[in-house]
């Protein structure tokens, strides 16, 4: 069962936008298992240029599935990221099926026990790195990524003691990343 939180930032949601992105939503119920417990998350946004921006987030058990969309229509805007979460599903849905083959179980439905089964170590890691981190302010790490040319860079926080990553957002500016135990 899918629960709600659908909520409005410089927008009042109307009954009508509840029970739209409501209803778009739950269609995806259909690649769940049928005990499924989980929130979704739905955050409406109104810009000064009168575009309007939904994001919808979905927390599982080992998987996050999340979209984000923006248009001059919002509810264009939430077909748009329903069809987003759904081509991940499928994707997700692939990646688990491939992996039960090849280790020799089968899968039965999108999202059920998607993880159950397959050890860390049958990931397929491309590339490990290891990094030196050195510490500076959030000014001078966002300095060094954009002089590497990255989308993120980690680094140890001068002010706290603590590793972090800077990180590009896809709308404006940076965020930060804070690491805690």
């Amino acid at each position: 069962m899918l629960r709600y939180q659908v909520r409005g930032e410089n927008l009042e949601i109307t009954q009508a936008i509840r029970e739209y992105v409501e209803s778009k939503v739950s269609k995806l119920e259909k690649y769940f298992a049928d005990s499924l417990e989980a929130n979704v998350y739905a955050n409406a946004k109104v810009y000064k240029n009168n575009k309007k921006k939904i994001e919808i987030t979905v927390p599982l058990k080992g998987v996050t599935l999340r979209a984000e969309e923006t248009n001059e229509d919002l509810y264009a805007a939430v077909d748009l990221a329903v069809d987003k979460l759904e081509r991940q599903m499928r994707k997700h849905k692939t990646k688990i099926n491939r992996k039960g083959r090849e280790k020799g179980f089968i899968t039965e439905n999108i999202l059920t026990n998607e993880l159950e089964g397959l050890e860390e170590s049958s990931l397929d890691f491309g590339k490990v790195k290891q990094l030196k981190v050195e510490a500076m302010t959030r000014d001078e790490a966002v300095f060094e990524m954009e002089l590497l040319g990255h989308d993120f860079f980690a680094f140890l926080d001068s002010n706290t003691g603590e590793i972090s990553v800077v990180y590009k957002r896809r709308d404006t500016g940076y965020g930060v990343l804070e690491i805690s135990k």
